[in-house]
């Protein structure tokens, strides 16, 4: 998923600037990987506390005594609590201590898994959801501006990379992970695993992660002139559109590989699914400095091939595995490079088309949960490629044109 990055405030050359001025810089400076490696973790719970339903589904259908379309709403409420909520309550909470914030959220996450876990009623577990997505927006809210906080200047990038391997680990390991759990033993386990998982992470970060103060008042982004500069509504749309895609399909994948008599490798898929996205996230670290517009454009093209590929060849397994591929080396990156993307286009407003690309990112991941479990109960499965494939041509169409602003050409020097 992507991040909203701290404002003004989180900049090291505000906070740690006596440290550098002491002599700091004149050690040899490395990045502190204890601390960071706490924050990918961090990041690795809330992502994979978004997805954990989509290998789940049937068996929490079951026990919900809901539909699957009904149970992948579990995705939607806990995307809608994130894009409800991110802005404002990054705002309302700008003047906390960084870690205290951080320590929140994630107890938010112990408290909400853990209510999941146990809950048999359906209204319960969306409440728990939403509380879920609730702490999301708080953790997305700081954890990159968190992370470069931790760094000195010229490792800033470095230690957000490392931070937000988090997400590609949570698909490529995590869902399969909790996906076989579930299997072998049942998926309320796979959620008090997080409660687990969450519970050493708070220790870990109070023992580990330095705390910073918030941000001063007067500093809050400036959405509407965001809006107005030069393309950051490109970013915007793609974002949209590109998530929105993605989660039609793979807020459903247990039920699309059901239909194909595929349910019982949706963990394999996902497997398969999640290697490609580490192998995609390693990519695009290694080439965005040099080539985000072929980056974009390549993953654009991966998604909209492996859509067809699943749309017209799916019931041949071997395709499905090939579109798994495909699929995991277009999304993979995604996140780095919109969120790459969204701060270039931005320059000064940077912050304010960040704050604004995370709540779209949510509200792309609640409507492809809504679109996907309307779609399966008027359609059936076999609809959702065909309309991740339809999605995908405006993107693929937006990021060709945005060559001068957005996705360009050629990019400045850092």
């Amino acid at each position: 998923m992507s991040t909203t990055p701290e404002t003004a405030a989180d900049s090291p050359t505000r906070t740690d600037g006596d440290s550098r001025r002491q002599g700091v810089e004149e050690q040899p400076q490395k990045l502190p990987m204890f601390a960071l490696l706490a924050l990918a973790t961090a990041v690795f719970i809330t992502s994979l506390t978004e997805t954990l339903p989509a290998g789940l589904l049937p068996a929490m259908s079951r026990d919900l005594h809901v539909s699957e379309s009904a149970t992948g709403q579990t995705v939607t409420i806990y995307a809608i609590g994130t894009a409800l909520t991110a802005i404002p309550l990054t705002a309302a909470t700008a003047g906390w201590r960084r870690k205290r914030l951080l320590l929140t959220a994630m107890i938010g996450f112990a408290v909400a898994n853990t209510v999941t876990a146990v809950s048999s009623a359906y209204g319960l577990t969306m409440v728990a959801r939403f509380v879920a997505g609730v702490a999301a927006g708080l953790a997305w809210a700081l954890l990159a501006g968190y992370a470069r906080r931790l760094a000195p200047v010229q490792l800033q990038g470095r230690a957000i990379a490392v931070a937000m391997a988090g997400i590609p680990v949570a698909l490529s390991l995590g869902v399969p992970a909790g996906t076989f759990l579930g299997k072998v033993t049942d998926w309320r386990v796979a959620f008090l695993a997080m409660t687990g998982l969450t519970v050493l992470l708070l220790a870990w970060i109070a023992a580990a992660v330095p705390d910073y103060p918030g941000q001063e008042r007067g500093e809050r982004p400036q959405m509407l002139h965001a809006l107005r500069v030069p393309g950051v509504v490109p970013v915007l749309f793609v974002t949209l559109v590109f998530v929105l895609a993605h989660t039609i399909i793979y807020a459903y994948i247990a039920t699309f590989l059901d239909d194909l008599g595929m349910g019982g490798n949706t963990d394999l898929v996902l497997l398969v699914f999640g290697a490609a996205s580490l192998a995609s996230i390693w990519i695009v670290g290694a080439q965005i400095h040099r080539r985000l517009r072929v980056l974009t454009v390549a993953s654009s093209l991966l998604v909209a091939v492996a859509a067809a590929v699943l749309a017209v060849l799916a019931d041949h397994t071997a395709f499905v595995y090939l579109a798994a591929v495909l699929w995991g080396l277009g999304w993979g990156g995604v996140p780095t490079l919109l969120q790459t993307a969204a701060g270039e286009a931005g320059g000064e407003a940077a912050d304010a088309a960040q704050a604004m690309l995370v709540t779209l990112w949510n509200v792309a991941m609640a409507g492809g949960g809504v679109i996907g479990g309307v779609l399966l109960d008027l359609s059936g499965s076999d609809s959702l490629p065909w309309s991740v494939l339809l999605l995908m041509l405006p993107v693929i169409a937006v990021v060709a044109l945005a060559r001068g602003h957005g996705f360009p050409a050629r990019r400045q020097a850092a």
